[in-house]
């Protein structure tokens, strides 16, 4: 079975279509998926999915594109991730491309759930866009590789995938690494050793080819195995395999189900 480490199954596209969507995951041998919080208020929906569906898990954290939203606190969050559902804290980061100016509060909310993952025992989640260098800079100064962690949606160079690695990170994949403009990604992929790899899909965005412009969903992410599997020059069920434990032994609060 193939995971998906990194969806947003409460967003409108998908929650108004569950049935057809785990009918997908289903016909793609996708066991399971991780649904990713973005805002503090709508963590419930995020919770609530975790909850009726026991091969999907939930995190809780705040995205650094949301600006004039309830901030997070590490009381905050260490109290939310207790509960069994919440495998992971984030999805958070730094992102310099869709905000501008003065964003030192987007640093000092990545700090805030750096330090509610150490506390709370629960992996980040990281979110980074044009801003590789202080992203690793910060979780140099906040000791993120005592807790670890995925680089998720990974686009960047392979010295920052290195880097990330030798803090105890995974890189995760999503369906970008399918597009045919993204050939350095795939280098990247390539290099990327298999016990250090994620794969995702990011839905509803970033559907992969053959699906590229329409809704994604986590049902799409045996796609972006094919094409792992394809420029490694290796069997699918190998990467199947390998990145299938990797999430349960980064996210080792949830439990596989049968």
């Amino acid at each position: 079975m193939f995971v998906d480490s990194h969806c947003h199954l409460n967003f409108p596209e998908l929650i108004q279509n569950m049935d057809q969507v785990r009918a997908q995951m289903h016909t793609n041998e996708v066991g399971h998926a991780l649904c990713v919080s973005v805002t503090l208020d709508k963590f419930p929906e995020v919770l609530a999915i975790a909850e009726q569906y026991p091969n999907i898990y939930a995190s809780v954290g705040v995205h650094p594109d949301y600006e004039d939203i309830e901030e997070p606190t590490v009381e905050g969050l260490v109290a939310l991730a207790q509960h069994p559902r919440v495998v992971a804290i984030g999805e958070t980061g730094l992102d310099y491309f869709r905000l501008q100016g003065d964003l030192s509060w987007q640093r000092e909310r990545f700090r805030t759930h750096i330090r509610a993952a150490k506390l709370s025992g629960k992996p980040l989640i990281i979110h980074t866009r044009n801003a590789a260098e202080d992203t690793l800079r910060l979780m140099q100064e906040e000791g993120a590789a005592e807790i670890g962690g995925v680089m998720h949606c990974f686009t960047e160079s392979w010295e920052v995938a290195q880097a990330a690695i030798a803090m105890g990170f995974y890189i995760s994949f999503s369906g970008i690494v399918t597009f045919k403009n993204a050939q350095a990604l795939k280098e990247v992929a390539q290099k990327v050793p298999l016990d250090a790899m994620l794969i995702e899909t990011d839905s509803p965005y970033l559907a992969p080819i053959p699906f590229r412009g329409k809704t994604n969903q986590p049902g799409y992410v045996r796609h972006v195995a094919e094409e792992i599997a394809r420029l490694r020059n290796i069997p699918l069920q190998q990467v199947m395999d390998a990145t299938t434990q990797n999430f349960f032994t980064l996210f080792r609060h949830a439990q596989p189900c049968s």
